[in-house]
């Protein structure tokens, strides 16, 4: 066969001007014959170059197929008649382009390959697709590469710079949110969530110290937030407002997520510390009396978010000097015995009253001020658990565990005083 002869414009299909007989067999061994032209062959696909050059070549090619492949194959041979500069438009979708990759590659069609790598890179993929391509790519090797230009991993800074962005959006640093902003922040914190849960490069990311100089400034910027909004209860003409209790309740929403994801970043001490200065000025205005009888939703998000510092603080994940935990014990405990009954009492008088502190908060956050407390000096110890049992609310926090071990304690301490001088004794008459 003269492979050298000048093409002829010929059809896909077309027998009267055929050279060559294409033989495709299907898994079922049913063969499907295509007739096809030496010149397109030759020129579209080294594979059938070498064929075509055999010596032993005689007027037929048997290609074996797949009945899961065997589209594509015909679709391959298909698009080799077509011009190279139209095969990008000829493909369809990622199934087909994937399909017709595999033959292009094992066919060794270069052209046709570089518009299946070159469709399947630029177009849109739902989840199932990515898998499949995944799993292609990894078997068509370098080649295929290209494709997954927009899932491999990127470069530390630019982690850097995408989180730091979603964080600043996350806690409207740097101006006013556009419309829809409240959706976007939320959005925003749910990304940045993400990224520190699933992403092994943030670690890396969150030990930089710009990425901890935003962090910080985020969280001095949300407690000044909340810290305003609240103060503003005290001034406004009508606090049964709802749009006034939702407003502060959104300031406080995006103080606990900072309590959420700091713990993820070893920055839970800033919060709590943040926590602590701003404390008396919160209870100063919260239990102001034009307060007592409404905001009952915020006065339960408070104690949510206080429980999380005293955990933080009781279990020893924030290490704080002994002033500190007996400042942040004696500032909140007195708050959390009086509105417990509280709200136990508006829960009575209304079945449909939704601020009642659960078994669980109410659990944890006993263990959490038992755990702190057995944590003080004695001194401290005995100072907190004498107010404890001088007090209405003996029932909650129960501290009873915790007066126990001081118990126990102080009568260990006292024996080992009294053998230790004892032994001094001892020593002086031997001499």
């Amino acid at each position: 066969m003269d492979l050298t002869a000048a093409a002829k414009p010929c059809c896909f299909g077309d027998k009267s001007t055929s050279d060559v007989l294409l033989r495709l067999i299907n898994g079922e061994g049913r063969p499907e014959w295509f007739y096809s032209h030496s010149s397109v062959l030759v020129s579209r696909s080294r594979f059938f170059a070498d064929r075509l050059s055999s010596p032993d070549f005689g007027s037929c090619i048997e290609i074996q197929c797949s009945d899961s492949t065997y589209d594509h194959h015909v679709n391959l041979l298909r698009l080799l008649y077509l011009p190279p500069d139209s095969l990008l438009d000829s493909l369809d979708s990622v199934q087909s382009a994937l399909g017709v990759l595999h033959s292009a590659v094992a066919f060794r069609c270069e052209d046709l390959t570089d518009s299946c790598i070159q469709y399947l890179e630029a177009v849109p993929w739902d989840d199932k697709e990515e898998e499949q391509i995944i799993k292609a790519v990894s078997k068509l090797g370098p080649i295929a590469m290209p494709i997954l230009a927009r899932i491999q991993p990127v470069d530390l800074s630019a982690t850097k710079n995408v989180f730091i962005s979603a964080f600043r959006f996350a806690t409207s640093i740097g101006g006013s949110c556009p419309p829809f902003g409240d959706e976007l922040k939320t959005s925003a914190q749910e990304q940045v969530e993400f990224m520190i849960g699933g992403d092994e490069e943030t670690p890396f990311v969150t030990a930089d110290d710009e990425v901890k100089s935003v962090i910080k400034l985020g969280l001095t910027k949300v407690c000044s937030s909340f810290e305003n909004e609240l103060s503003s209860l005290l001034v406004v003409p009508d606090i049964t407002a709802e749009t006034v209790e939702n407003r502060i309740l959104q300031s406080l929403s995006d103080v606990e997520w900072m309590c959420n994801i700091l713990p993820k970043m070893d920055l839970m001490k800033d919060f709590v510390c943040s926590w602590g200065e701003m404390s008396g000025k919160l209870l100063g205005i919260i239990e102001d009396p034009k307060l007592d009888n409404a905001v009952w939703g915020l006065k339960m998000k408070l104690i949510e978010v206080t429980g999380k510092v005293l955990e933080a603080v009781g279990y020893g994940n924030v290490i704080l000097p002994a002033p500190c935990r007996v400042q942040l014990l004696k500032t909140w405990l007195p708050y959390i015995r009086k509105i417990k009954p509280l709200l136990d009492a508006e829960s009575t008088k209304d079945t449909d009253f939704p601020y009642k502190m659960d078994e669980d908060l109410c659990q944890s956050i006993e263990g959490a001020i038992v755990s702190l407390v057995s944590a003080l000096p004695s001194n401290d110890q005995a100072d907190i658990l004498s107010d404890w049992m001088e007090t209405e609310q003996v029932k909650y926090p129960d501290l009873s565990e915790a007066f126990e071990v001081w118990c126990y304690r102080t009568k260990s301490a006292k024996r080992r005083l009294m053998e230790s001088l004892d032994r001094v004794g001892n020593t002086t008459i031997s001499l």
